[in-house]
């Protein structure tokens, strides 16, 4: 038997039971501590950073999106520096993987609008929780099951943030700030009563 080939079915095997298995990187308190610097954040948007500054506007909330970021990964860095081994270093790549490509696609989708016409900017606070929700949907295999209603709320949201993108409502900091942040208590939640529980 070919040494290349029983490494491929035995990666393949890891792969069909981690996808079994409820991946524990994720933390209810880093979430819910990234939830609340995206509420924060709405609550000290600078009141001139408005729809009349669609680049500050972007900046200012690419920057939250950052910090909360990290916030919410914090301990998945941590453990995967420090803690894990291989098998566990290979399941967290997979994991995130899956979620990053909605987080790329969002971060395009944000320059173009840009670049083509900063009257779109007012249609990216629905698209940023679209693509948010469309990550959660990918990451779901290796998610506790009540994920998707996170996921499915980022992407209701979203909709909604579509619909009324003309109008003062989704103008609001509160239309970024308030639906992520809601989000992320909501998944903390989830996170909670489906992990930290029961380790």
């Amino acid at each position: 038997m070919n040494v290349g080939r029983a490494l491929d079915q035995i990666a393949e095997i890891h792969q069909h039971l981690a996808k079994g298995e409820v991946y524990r990187g994720y933390r209810p308190l880093p979430m819910a501590c990234s939830g609340v610097a995206g509420i924060a954040a709405a609550a000290m948007q600078p009141p001139a950073l408005g729809w009349h500054d669609p680049i500050g506007f972007v900046l200012y909330w690419s920057g939250v999106a950052i910090v909360c970021g990290l916030i919410a990964s914090s301990e998945i860095v941590h453990n995967y520096l420090v803690h894990e081994g291989t098998t566990e270093r290979r399941r967290t790549r997979r994991v995130v993987g899956q979620f990053l490509p909605a987080m790329v696609a969002g971060a395009l989708v944000t320059l173009t609008f840009l670049r083509v016409s900063p009257a779109l900017v007012a249609t990216l606070p629905g698209v940023w929780s679209l693509f948010f929700g469309l990550g959660i949907f990918a990451s779901r295999p290796y998610l506790p099951r009540a994920s998707g209603w996170v996921a499915l709320f980022y992407f209701a949201a979203g909709v909604g943030l579509l619909w009324l993108s003309p109008t003062p409502v989704a103008r609001s900091p509160w239309s970024v700030g308030g639906t992520f942040g809601g989000g992320q208590l909501l998944a903390a939640l989830v996170l909670y009563w489906n992990v930290e529980r029961h380790d």
